[in-house]
Formats: C-alpha cells, sequence, structure tokens
C-alpha cells in the first residue's frame, strides 16, 4: 500500500474546483499504482465522507482540523510507502517526514516506484 501524498488545500485559495483538481490529481496517481499492481490509497479518499458527515462546512474549520490529517496519519502508519506528487504542500511534506521517520520508502514521481512482486 502506497500513500499518495500531494497538495490539496496549498495554493486553492479553498476554491472547490482547485480543491477537487487537487483530489483528482492524487486519484489519477493512485490508480496508476493499481495498474502497477501495488494499492495507491489517499487520505483524502478516507476523510472527505467523514468531514462531511462531521458537519464540516468549509476547509480549516474544527472538523476538518480534527479529522483531516489525523485520518492520513493513521493512514501512514498502515502503508509500506508513500508517493509525493504535486507541488507545495505542508500536509504532504509532513507525511513525507512522518515516512522517512518511520523506515518507509518515499518516491517522489511514479517512475521512481518499483514494479509491484
Amino acid at each position: 500500500m502506497i500513500l499518495v501524498a500531494g497538495p490539496y488545500r496549498s495554493g486553492t485559495g479553498d476554491d472547490p474546483r482547485k480543491l477537487e483538481a487537487n483530489v483528482r490529481a492524487m486519484n489519477e496517481a493512485a490508480l496508476k499504482l493499481f495498474r502497477a499492481g501495488h494499492l495507491g490509497v489517499t487520505g483524502e479518499a478516507l476523510a472527505l465522507p467523514l468531514l462531511e458527515n462531521a458537519g464540516s462546512t468549509r476547509p480549516g474549520d474544527a472538523a476538518y482540523q480534527e479529522i483531516f490529517h489525523p485520518v492520513a496519519e493513521r493512514l501512514l502508519d498502515r502503508c509500506d510507502a508513500v508517493l509525493r506528487i504535486g507541488g507545495p504542500s505542508e500536509g504532504a511534506d509532513r507525511m513525507v517526514a512522518r515516512a522517512r521517520a518511520r523506515g518507509k520508502a518515499v518516491y517522489t514521481g511514479l517512475d521512481d516506484v518499483p514494479a509491484a512482486r
């Protein structure tokens, strides 16, 4: 399992179209990982539905703070590696640092990910 970590809010001004584009980019990377024999996952796939159920009304609100990054951190603990994509992102960089601290592989491009066994 490889966590795809990339920007979600960074540089979007919380514009819903830009947020959606960032999620789409992470999902596209996850799909490529899947087709290469891995299981690519995103924290957004788990956190966004929880945020909706928790009553979040905007990125950064109390429910977002409670759920968004903690979901990714818990998910990362179950993953074998991280694929860092996209541009600047404090959250994605935090996932990379956490992965490295736990001795997990960190890839910075799809071409860097080894073939699945």
